[in-house]
């Protein structure tokens, strides 16, 4: 049984790929990835690397934007479902760079979803984001809740799901949604705060805290992410001829403080850092806080790491994976 799943040298992939093939010896995962230079092509080489490990798991580099090389790997191998997690990431970076968005997370998703249709797909997975909800007043947010993105990457995020709401609906096959929330951890992006924290602690650098720190997230951990992908995978697959198009929040379910996420790391590195305040920045949302009982109520979901734990993880795997270059 065959697996598409694109995105595999990205964090949650990475993570998503080792997972499934552990949970299930009869799948085989075709893997697609560009390794753009976003970020550290080295570490996005070590992840494949890692996945390479496994028999069960074929690596092909390319652009989702090749629409014809695309349409020979669903030709070549019959998939029984498609996970589709690659795009470009970063509120910030799309300001400054909107075209990357517009063809890796329009362009390139419509020809996902497209040979999805062509070639008899029936459960279509991709990711989503918190993005999509813009600055919000009621918490937690649910998956009813209007999205009023305020970032470009937030826009392209909301456009995929009016996309694969009309397929699923005029075409008749499954799309699943996931809105990923603040997710970190071992082998997590480089640009993301945790690990640019870490690193510039470690070299007693001031770090740029964006709103004084006064921004929340629902910081979610990586191995409880994809547990939770999993269980929609298995609760999506047993459903036929109805629910065309379902979105789930995926996170922890608990909004933290950023300054008090710091204040964690701090105490892992027993060391104060130097910060350097900065004011609340364009595009930037002020909270987010999902609510999950969604996720619950179908798959049975718990998160069961929590910050504390989670940064430990992290700082750990950070000291070991810089320790061996």
């Amino acid at each position: 049984m065959y697996i598409l799943l694109t995105g595999c040298g990205g964090f949650i992939g990475f993570h998503l790929t080792l997972k499934l093939l552990k949970e299930n010896k009869k799948i085989k995962i075709i893997g697609i990835d560009n390794l753009n230079s976003y970020y550290s092509k080295k570490l996005k080489d070590e992840r494949i690397k890692i996945l390479k490990k496994n028999s069960r798991f074929n690596f092909l580099k390319f652009d989702l934007i090749n629409k014809k090389k695309l349409s020979n790997v669903f030709k070549k191998y019959n998939f029984k479902y498609v996970v589709h997690l690659a795009a470009q990431a970063g509120v910030r970076y799309s300001f400054s760079n909107p075209q990357k968005y517009l063809n890796s997370n329009i362009s390139a998703f419509s020809n996902v979803i497209e040979l999805c249709r062509t070639n008899g797909v029936k459960n279509f997975f991709f990711a989503s984001s918190s993005s999509i909800y813009g600055n919000q007043r009621n918490f937690p947010i649910k998956e009813e809740t209007q999205p009023e993105p305020v970032s470009f990457y937030g826009a392209t995020k909301y456009s995929n799901e009016i996309i694969a709401y009309s397929y699923s609906n005029n075409y008749f096959f499954q799309c699943t949604a996931l809105r990923f929330f603040t997710v970190y951890g071992p082998y997590g992006r480089p640009d993301m705060a945790l690990y640019k924290f870490v690193d510039l602690i470690k070299k007693n650098k001031k770090i740029d805290v964006f709103n004084y720190g006064n921004h929340m997230r629902d910081f979610s951990y990586i191995d409880d992410i994809v547990n939770a992908v999993t269980k929609i995978i298995k609760y999506r697959l047993k459903i036929t001829n109805k629910k065309n198009f379902m979105t789930f929040n995926l996170a922890k379910g608990r909004s933290q403080k950023l300054i008090n996420f710091i204040k964690e790391i701090e105490l892992n590195l027993k060391t104060k850092a130097r910060i350097n305040n900065i004011k609340f920045q364009r595009g930037d949302v002020l909270k987010t806080h999902a609510d999950i009982s969604k996720l619950k109520r179908h798959t049975n979901f718990k998160a069961k790491i929590d910050i504390k734990e989670g940064i430990k993880n992290f700082i750990e795997w950070h000291n070991s994976y810089h320790k061996s270059k």
